[in-house]
């Protein structure tokens, strides 16, 4: 399976995703504060800052060693993150073979495809805050959140690996829109091995700017709220959806054969 696709659409709607990421670092700072007010910028504030902090304050070797210990950290909130993607894409998955063996029946693969390319027109609305569809969708996954969101405490403050880890396995679990839109992908890939393909894809996308957003803290975060960067990564998801569909439907596009070896690689569905 083509994976290219869903890390690009990951890429793109990571803009929205840093935005949920301020806000999550916000709270899981005020926990911290309350346990232990040392350590209360540890996702939200420049990693720069820190280093340059504990530069001034220790040890040149402890101040290398404070830097690494946040990376690790945020490596490690990413990491269990992308697993719970993972996990649920396996389950979307592994639940469309079960129930009606989507892989083998030809008619319903087009019309997975065809629905799974809507998604992405859906995704880029999302992100570019003209159609809030998704939000509706959101709201079912509240209810589970309910449940996982006071376990988050017992890993506060996230001052080791391990519980930034744990702590980002719960976060992946958090009702968003667009995750839910690259499930309902996942479930229509028909089987859990590519179902998990593509929600690892997709993780694996979100998380350079993830990454960004926790060394730099809150300037990128303002950056990429911005409405004019936020439409055109909504564009470029669009775009996929697009392509797509026009490809799913067969039909002729100018100058298509040329860009067949492309269309083939960023299309879902391309071989």
């Amino acid at each position: 399976m083509n994976l290219l696709p869903f890390f690009a659409a990951g890429l793109a709607a990571s803009v929205h995703c840093v935005g949920m990421c301020g806000g999550i670092a916000a709270t899981l700072g005020g926990a911290a504060a309350r346990q232990q007010p040392a350590d209360v910028a540890d996702m939200a504030a420049p990693l720069v800052f820190h280093a340059h902090r504990a530069a001034a304050t220790l040890h040149p070797a402890a101040a290398v060693s404070v830097v690494t210990l946040r990376l690790l950290r945020l490596a490690s909130f990413n990491l269990g993150r992308i697993a719970s993607y993972v996990m649920a894409g396996a389950a979307a998955g592994g639940l469309a073979e079960g129930v009606i063996g989507l892989a083998a029946i030809a008619p319903l693969q087009q019309a997975a495809l065809v629905l799974a390319n809507l998604m992405l027109l859906a995704a880029g609305l999302y992100l570019m805050n003209a159609w809030r569809g998704l939000a509706h969708i959101e709201r079912l996954g509240q209810h589970v959140w309910r449940h996982a969101q006071p376990l988050l405490n017992s890993f506060l403050p996230m001052d080791t690996p391990v519980k930034a880890l744990a702590a980002g396995a719960l976060w992946g679990w958090l009702p968003c829109g667009l995750v839910y839109s690259m499930l309902v992908t996942a479930m229509l890939s028909g089987n859990g091995f590519d179902g998990a393909g593509i929600m690892l894809a997709f993780g694996l996308g979100t998380t350079p700017l993830l990454f960004a957003a926790g060394m730099s803290g809150m300037v990128l975060r303002h950056f990429l709220q911005r409405r004019a960067v936020r439409i055109a990564c909504g564009s470029l998801v669009m775009a996929f959806g697009v392509l797509g569909l026009l490809r799913a439907a067969g039909v002729a596009i100018p100058g298509m054969p040329a860009l067949h070896g492309w269309v083939d690689l960023l299309c879902i569905g391309g071989v």
